[in-house]
């Protein structure tokens, strides 16, 4: 079983997507809208499969002995020497669940909100799933790829499908379409420098062989190719463009997924290829990507403050948090060769890999929260809102909470990931670490500002909404009605990691810095 653990986990999502497509209406005599009810459910119920598998994953994996787990290698194309190659590491297995664990919850939100072409969007989400979890398990470049490219199509046609009207979606689709396969162009060149190289895809291997490593110019061809291809998928700025479009589009199952789980993609990557296959070049570049990380955590936080629409002030936020993970990952890449940093290195990784985790948590949470009051009100004017605490309270505990620890609030799980960051940081690029502090302080403002005092502080206004839907019914209402069940039961699970990881991140951290602390050791020469 644990040989073939990570091939179920990664193809359940397949299976359940093909079973949508099936004719169940007309195999069990049901009208149209059980038939929509039986594939939304259906959907959801698989998931729940590869979620209690990665649960299994997560208990199952030996911390202790570390490194890779669960491991299967089979020849898949001889020709080329690609092989079905795929394993779990103290990276790797966090990841997993925190993306079986969102698409759950994005299925069962949305098998209450999709109202129309549900099987396409069931089949679409699952399928999306499966593209994910096969790029956090595989360790052949090729494989890797293949996921990777897997993941684009879905969301492209969940943003331009079911995203809403006003905001362009069939444009923000198309964006993040070609950003993303331009990406995909430069990793695909460095894969194939890689195998004429080594004459291997498979990622152990190349580590063991540092392709490139008597060239630096071809070496620092290759690193681009795929960095730019990571930071794109990151966002990091200067390639982030395409987010705050994409994000304001997209369904909300969409948005949370797209935040949770696939910005998560690319700072994989870098963790994942960059650092082991690439450390020299990597080292010669590190105050760049330090760079990168510094400006994406303020320009993102800035330009947070200037947004409006909530759902895009949350998605330039993104661009912020996933900043701290540029700065950790670049400080460990400066520390490379360098044995007294090498605590240092991987403590910024730790904290980078936990921001990872925490920021998919989080900011799953807060567009989760964004649907709620979308569907609702049908707008996300912050000027349109004020008061809601006295209307929605157990909505506002809700919204405190995950804002709170989105600032990284101390007791509060994004708290941690931040503290580590910049405790390795600080060790190593100790400017850069004090100036990329601000974006706290600029994230406290807009989220205490913008979105606590617009949205829920002040008087409630009557006239500024001209009416509520009823999301049990679609009845049209006066007054607001406070967060349903269906949505409770969505959001109780995300705040429950958000408390418990902010009392004790332990059993997240152990993963993490058994990885970390032997990568950069071996990179130190220790």
């Amino acid at each position: 079983m644990t040989n073939s653990l990570l091939t179920v986990i990664t193809f359940i999502p397949l299976v359940g997507a093909i079973l949508t497509l099936l004719p169940w209406g007309k195999w069990l005599g049901l009208d149209k809208s059980r038939e929509e009810g039986l594939i939304k459910y259906g959907a959801t119920i698989v998931s729940l499969i590869p979620l209690a598998l990665s649960a299994l994953l997560w208990f199952a994996y030996d911390k202790v002995a570390g490194g890779f787990q669960f491991e299967v290698k089979a020849p898949w194309i001889t020709a080329l020497n690609v092989h079905y190659h795929m394993a779990a590491d103290g990276l790797s297995v966090p990841l997993i669940f925190l993306t079986t664990f969102l698409t759950t919850l994005g299925l069962w939100y949305s098998a209450k909100t999709i109202k129309v072409r549900a099987r396409e969007f069931f089949f679409l989400f699952l399928l999306l799933e499966m593209g994910m979890i096969g790029v956090f398990v595989s360790l052949d470049l090729v494989l890797f790829y293949v996921f990777w490219e897997i993941g684009l199509v879905p969301m492209y046609f969940l943003i331009g499908i079911w995203g809403q009207p006003k905001d362009r979606p069939q444009y923000s689709a198309i964006k993040f379409f070609l950003y993303t396969l331009a990406g995909s162009v430069f990793m695909l060149l460095a894969i194939l420098g890689i195998y004429f190289t080594t004459d291997t895809f498979d990622m152990l291997e190349a580590a063991k062989l540092k392709p490139f490593a008597g060239n630096f110019l071809l070496s620092s061809l290759a690193f681009w190719a795929f960095f730019v291809a990571f930071a794109i998928k990151v966002p990091s700025w200067p390639f982030h463009t395409w987010l705050p479009d994409a994000h304001t589009a997209a369904p909300t199952a969409g948005s949370v997924i797209l935040a949770g789980v696939l910005l998560k993609l690319g700072a994989y990557g870098i963790l994942r290829i960059l650092l082991p296959i690439f450390p020299e070049t990597f080292k010669a570049y590190a105050l760049v990507v330090v760079a990168l990380g510094m400006i994406s955590i303020i320009y993102g936080a800035l330009v947070s403050m200037a947004q409006w629409d909530l759902k895009r002030l949350i998605a330039y936020s993104s661009v912020s948090h996933m900043g701290y993970v540029l700065l950790g990952v670049g400080a460990a890449a400066f520390a490379i060769g360098t044995p007294k940093w090498v605590d240092a290195s991987a403590m910024a990784l730790n904290g980078a890999a936990l921001q990872m985790f925490n920021h998919g948590v989080s900011t799953g949470a807060l567009f989760f929260l964004v649907g709620v009051i979308y569907e609702r009100a049908h707008l996300r004017d912050l000027k349109m809102f004020g008061g809601l605490s006295s209307k929605l309270p157990y909505y506002y505990g809700l919204f405190a909470v995950t804002a709170f620890t989105s600032l990284g609030l101390p007791g509060l799980a994004g708290f941690w990931s931040e503290l580590f960051v910049f405790r390795g940081a600080f060790d190593i690029v100790k400017v850069w670490a004090a100036v990329g502090v601000l974006g706290i302080v600029l994230t406290a403002a807009y989220i205490l500002w913008k979105i606590v005092q617009y949205t829920f502080l002040g008087q409630y206004d009557p006239h500024k909404i001209d009416h509520w839907t009823n999301v049990q019914t679609g009845a049209e209402e006066h007054e607001p009605r406070d967060v349903a069940l269906f949505e409770k039961v969505t959001l109780w699970p995300l705040v429950a990691f958000m408390v418990l990881f902010g009392v004790y991140p332990a059993p997240i951290l152990n993963f993490f810095n058994g990885a970390f602390v032997k990568l950069m050791s071996g990179l130190a020469g220790r």
